[in-house]
């Protein structure tokens, strides 16, 4: 590099800066300023993080951050994201940053590191494996071309739902149910213990919850479809907006387990790919872990095309205990 590489935290006017490095990194995931000051601003008081920007002669050119995940919180343990610049790629930048999340976090000793990357993008995969990350578990990334989709020869999975006595309905329209977003949080919280992961499962709080989810720019009330028995809350499939571009993204879409093999994931899958379809969106994403079979199948069923997989990896700094969480 002929000009040095300049390392500072970022500050709330940074934001733009950050999705304009991150966008240009991964133009198929973008997003805004004011989605990324959400996230952070409804971070928990025990969450460590921070991001840092690179500049060169005043440019910035990479980002980095080092956070904790409410969903898997461990006190030392840590994920660690470097974003560059396609253009100031392979000089030394992604291994200068990486060194420095490192020292930053010395305050914390740090047991564990996280990392993700796309398999095959912009050699993420190779950066952490040279780093000394081990992979530990891959994603399917699914995509479904909804102007062709087409969800006629699928009624048959609401009509059994009906005969099941399940009803699917949006979440917009049980507004009057006035214990429904608790409702929805604790059902979320047992699907979601059933959703394959790298670590131990920590509860978030209920106000996290709502923040994260209802009170999120990218909420989309009408396309959060839940399933019910009478009044209880049993299944959901949710279907987020991108505010970038004109794509959708699946959420969480699962059954409590004692509603399972009765067909209700896959009406809730069809409930809202159907309103995905309705909106004019031109590709539904989602992504599923690959030793999920049984989503799996219901998404080849429907006609999701898999792209590759986003891969988690992770690395011990110090001896790996017995018990993941101490």
């Amino acid at each position: 590099m002929s000009a040095a590489i300049e390392i500072r935290p970022f500050t709330p006017d940074d934001y733009p800066v950050i999705a304009m490095i991150g966008n240009a990194c991964f133009p198929e995931y973008a997003d805004t300023p004011e989605q990324l000051a959400h996230n952070d601003s409804i971070r928990e008081p025990y969450i460590k993080w921070n991001n840092y920007i690179a500049e060169r002669e005043g440019k910035a050119v990479a980002i980095a951050s080092y956070s904790q995940q409410v969903s898997m919180y461990h006190p030392e343990k840590f994920g660690i994201d470097i974003c560059i610049l396609p253009e100031y790629q392979r000089r030394g930048i992604g291994s200068l940053l990486y060194h420095h999340l490192l020292k930053e976090l010395e305050l914390y000793s740090p047991l564990m590191i996280r990392g993700s990357a796309k398999d095959g993008w912009m050699g993420g995969a190779e950066f952490l494996t040279h780093h000394g990350f081990v992979e530990v578990m891959r994603d399917w990334e699914s995509r479904l071309d909804l102007p062709a989709f087409d969800p006629t020869p699928y009624a048959y999975a609401l009509e059994r739902a009906e005969r099941e006595g399940i009803s699917i309905r949006p979440l917009a329209a049980l507004a009057s149910d006035l214990d429904r977003d608790y409702k929805l949080y604790e059902m979320d919280w047992e699907v979601t213990l059933d959703i394959p992961a790298t670590d131990t499962r920590t509860k978030p709080t209920f106000e996290y919850f709502k923040k994260r989810n209802l009170e999120s720019p990218d909420f989309l009330p009408e396309g959060w479809f839940i399933a019910l028995d009478g009044e209880k809350y049993v299944g959901e499939s949710a279907i987020w907006r991108s505010l970038v571009d004109n794509d959708l993204y699946v959420g969480t879409t699962g059954v409590l387990r004692e509603y399972r093999r009765r067909g209700i994931a896959i009406a809730l899958k069809i409930a809202a790919t159907t309103f995905a379809k309705s909106q004019g969106a031109d590709v539904l994403k989602t992504w599923n872990a690959q030793n999920n079979r049984a989503m799996l199948s219901i998404n080849e069923t429907l006609g999701f095309v898999k792209q590759p997989a986003w891969v988690s990896f992770e690395k011990w700094l110090r001896e790996k205990p017995d018990s993941s969480f101490m």
